[in-house]
């Protein structure tokens, strides 16, 4: 009872409970439907509980609710469409009343428009009449403009105009030709046309096969025309050149001026050349200054141009030109090719003036490539046919002709742009051998001309021998002309060799001249070095080495180097002024003297000689009293003779040595006496000597140190203090000897000050032979308790320490 109770009691909470699982089912099934989300997990759902109709009538109540919603929406949009129809039967009154107003406004409208329509018609059809007749008359217009260019052409042709009727012939064909309103007119031109320009063309070829024919006389012609003009300015160049050394040599000018007046000169010459130059080119084209005539050439490269051959023309121009050009290289073996070089050479700068004529004003005629493509090859040719010439020489005038020739033809074609380089190259190559062919002259020549030197000086009676002698080499010490007869310091070897020297100059300025090398003085210094330095330097060693033998000789040897120094001088400054550079600018690559071995050769001879005459005094300094009981007033027996001997010799060496020279060989002999006097005291000859042989000795060396200061009337101060210094050691060493502190010699400032001539071993050596006056035979019994001197303490401190260093 209980349960069953219990049943009742729940049932009717489960039922409301069903109830709101079923409306919550149709909630989300409603929402799910409205979402279109998928209906799957429902209906799995469904089936899993085993209810099925429950889905199925809540899928019915969803349609349902949905039906009234539609139902409502479509009442909606049918009173809206009731609306719009009942609005459009309100407009067709309207429309109505549009439509007969429209057509009204049409029949007005037609009923204007149709007297215009009408006329538009009539103006359309005149319209087409004109312009018939306008075409009508453009086709006669150019009938009459085509006549006129056809009777143009024909007149023309007949004045052989040949430019101007191929201008016809291209106007008619490219205006006329297609637009010809008659066939026979056009057949008939189309016919007529290709034969004109085939009559033309062979006309330009015959003009330029003559052309071609005289081209090649007149390039001969104008190769010896233009070389001739090189020729002419060469010559004026060299008189100007004369004019301005003669300047030079009347006036006095300084250095600055003379170079001002040659550069003015100079300029003059090149606007000269400059005219001619511009004459040619303006006259090229026709006959001109250099007289040749490229009318022809032109003409015919210019009608081909038009004709449209113009690369035809071209290679066929060029190939011509280089057949005669290969034909201008043949020499002949029958004639000599020192007859035959100036047609040679003429033939060919003729053709390359002309060439580069054509290349300047041909317009592209020839090009730059195939013009230096043909200078290569005629360089070549050139080149082989000189080597081959110049190696067959062996006359150095047949040389020069032919040199000279090859310059001026360098000149001439290198104002027209051609390098000509490789030409100049074998000129140097055989200038080596024209040089050497020179040198090896000069070498003859100065061989005599030492050889018949007597070491005499040389005496001139005349004006004119002073003049030919002295003054042509600028040998002269002063610009007073001396009284006469004049005896010159030199002997009569120095002009001749100086003669010699002087027309190498000019043999190689000639031959390295116009060469076109801007810079060959140091060319023509490098031979005159060599002329200097190995001919006549080692001819006067020999010289000096073999034939001097006495004092007199040498010092007349030793005169005539420092004559030939000044002279060296000349020949640097003649060169230079032949060479045509300014002297001050030649003056920095001055360097040395060229003549300086033998300048050493000679004076060290001449000091050698002197040594032999001093020693043969300085033998009597055995003589001397080294152990003197008082020292000497007047002087050594030795140095009086020695005085004698020099006082003698500078009366005599001043007359003809020069004073830099003089005291170079003083300075020699007196720095000799100085080395004997202390090589005396050095010598195993000398056991012991006293301080008053060295007072003695000092007295000598004033008495030379008085002789070196009384030369300052023939030397400058300065030289005079330098041939003192000669005697340096000698008076160091006795000035150590007579010192109260013997011992300052060891203090390394006071002995760089005091005795930086003396060497310490010599010093050691000597001091040990000085012996104090209380040091002599039974002296020393007298004194000895006595106090030691001071000086002799300090001395004998001086040599232990150097025997130490030692």
């Amino acid at each position: 009872m209980l349960s069953s109770k219990a049943r009742r009691k729940v049932a009717p909470a489960n039922g409301d409970a069903d109830n709101s699982a079923d409306k919550q089912d149709q909630l989300l099934l409603s929402s799910a439907v409205c979402n279109g989300e998928d209906l799957g997990p429902f209906v799995r759902k469904a089936f899993a509980s085993g209810k099925p109709e429950t889905l199925l009538h809540n899928l019915r109540h969803f349609a349902r609710s949905k039906e009234s919603e539609i139902e409502e929406v479509c009442k909606a949009h049918y009173q809206d469409f009731i609306l719009a129809v009942d609005d459009l039967r309100s407009l067709l009154s309207d429309v109505d009343s549009l439509k007969s107003a429209l057509s009204d406004s049409n029949s007005k409208l037609q009923a204007v428009a149709r007297p215009l329509l009408t006329s538009l018609d009539s103006y359309l059809e005149a319209q087409t009449g004109s312009n018939n007749v306008n075409l009508a008359l453009s086709l006669i217009f150019s009938c009459i403009k085509l006549l006129e260019l056809c009777s143009r052409c024909n007149f023309h042709l007949s004045g052989g105009n040949f430019y101007m009727a191929l201008k016809c012939v291209d106007s008619i064909e490219t205006d006329f030709l297609d637009k010809t309103p008659s066939s026979t007119l056009k057949r008939m031109l189309e016919k007529k046309i290709p034969e004109i320009r085939s009559h033309i063309e062979r006309k330009v070829s015959k003009e330029f096969g003559d052309w071609l024919v005289e081209i090649r006389v007149t390039c001969r012609n104008l190769g010896q025309l233009a070389i001739g003009q090189a020729s002419a300015a060469r010559q004026r160049e060299e008189d100007l050149r004369i004019k301005q050394r003669q300047a030079e040599e009347q006036s006095r000018l300084s250095l600055r001026d003379c170079v001002y007046a040659l550069q003015e000169e100079e300029e003059e010459d090149d606007g000269l050349s400059g005219v001619i130059g511009d004459d040619g080119n303006r006259n090229g084209g026709g006959n001109g200054l250099l007289g040749f005539d490229l009318t022809p050439l032109y003409r015919a490269y210019h009608i081909h141009q038009t004709l449209g051959l113009e690369d035809r023309f071209k290679q066929y121009y060029f190939e011509n030109r280089k057949l005669q050009l290969t034909s201008d290289f043949q020499v002949s073996s029958m004639t000599p090719f020192l007859e035959s070089h100036q047609t040679f050479f003429a033939q060919i700068a003729g053709f390359f003036i002309v060439e580069d004529h054509i290349l300047r004003t041909g317009g592209r005629l020839i090009s730059r490539m195939e013009v230096e493509n043909l200078w290569e090859t005629a360089v070549s040719k050139m080149c082989s046919v000189l080597e081959d010439q110049f190696s067959r020489m062996q006359t150095a005038n047949h040389l020069l002709l032919i040199k000279d020739y090859v310059s001026l033809l360098g000149v001439t074609l290198r104002r027209y742009g051609y390098p000509v380089d490789s030409l100049l190259d074998v000129l140097s190559k055989h200038r080596d051998k024209y040089h050497e062919l020179l040198l090896s002259d000069c070498r003859r020549q100065i061989a005599e001309a030492l050889t018949a030197d007597k070491f005499e000086q040389m005496l001139m009676k005349k004006e004119y021998e002073y003049s030919m002698n002295v003054l042509s080499f600028h040998l002269q010490t002063s610009d007073i002309v001396p009284a006469f007869p004049y005896v010159a310091p030199f002997s009569s070897t120095v002009p001749d060799c100086c003669r010699i020297v002087r027309s190498f100059i000019e043999d190689s300025v000639s031959f390295m001249s116009y060469g076109g090398q801007l810079e060959f003085f140091d060319v023509i210094k490098k031979y005159l070095d060599r002329l200097l330095s190995e001919v006549l330097d080692e001819a006067l060693l020999k010289l000096i080495n073999t034939s001097v033998h006495g004092v007199s000789q040498a010092m007349q040897v030793a005169a005539n180097m420092a004559v030939l120094e000044r002279a060296c001088d000349f020949f640097f400054r003649h060169s230079a002024q032949l060479s045509g550079i300014p002297l001050r600018m030649a003056e920095r690559g001055r360097r040395w003297f060229p003549l300086n071995n033998a300048r050493d050769a000679a004076e060290e001879m001449l000091s050698g000689l002197l040594k032999q005459k001093v020693d043969g005094f300085m033998m009597l300094i055995e003589n001397v009293n080294w152990m003197a009981d008082e020292p000497t007033q007047g002087g050594n027996e030795y140095v009086n003779e020695v005085m004698i001997y020099l006082e003698t010799l500078v009366s005599t060496a001043q007359q003809i040595l020069p004073a830099p020279v003089l005291k170079r060989v003083l300075q020699e002999v007196l720095s000799h006496i100085s080395e004997m006097v202390v090589g005396a005291l050095l010598g195993d000859s000398v056991k012991r000597f006293n301080v008053n042989a060295i007072m003695g000795i000092d007295v000598d060396i004033r008495l030379l140190e008085s002789f070196a200061d009384n030369q300052a009337s023939l030397f400058s101060e300065g030289d005079a203090n330098q041939l003192k210094t000669a005697l340096a050691e000698a008076r160091q060493l006795v000035n150590l000897l007579l010192s109260n502190h013997p011992e300052n010699f060891l203090n390394p400032v006071i002995r760089e000050r005091s005795y930086n001539m003396l060497d310490h071993r010599k010093v050691m050596t000597i001091s040990e032979k000085l012996r104090d006056p209380s040091d002599r035979l039974f002296g020393t019994f007298g004194s000895r308790g006595a106090r030691q001197n001071p000086k002799k303490k300090s001395l004998d401190a001086l040599i232990k320490k150097l025997r130490d260093v030692s």
